[in-house]
């Protein structure tokens, strides 16, 4: 017996790979939502994680960086802010022309 599938509409579901409560130190806003920024969570929200094992909300940390009173600073636990993976790349490659490395920021 063949069955013929006239439509199929997929559902999918996703999380952050982050404790539940975790939350943006910067706006406060759980992980699975978005920041004041974004409109919707997702591909335009990402996390972005520092090597002092902090998360935050690529926009909140990219506008607090640039922030001259931020002095380059974890806002969590003041240590030089530097991007958890590729040493040689901010988040700004390739992922949003207006975010600021933190070199640039310094």
């Amino acid at each position: 017996m063949r069955v013929k599938i006239n439509k199929w509409h997929g559902v999918a579901t996703w999380r952050w790979d982050l404790p539940e409560d975790d939350v943006c130190g910067i706006c406060q806003n759980q992980f699975d939502g978005t920041c004041p920024t974004c409109k919707y969570p997702g591909d335009d929200c990402i996390l972005l994680s520092g090597k002092c094992g902090h998360n935050f909300h690529m926009h909140c940390i990219s506008e607090w960086i640039k922030q001259e009173s931020a002095k380059g600073q974890c806002p969590m636990c003041r240590q030089k802010f530097e991007w958890e993976g590729d040493d040689q790349a901010g988040p700004a490659e390739g992922v949003q022309e207006n975010a600021v490395p933190v070199a640039e920021a310094s």
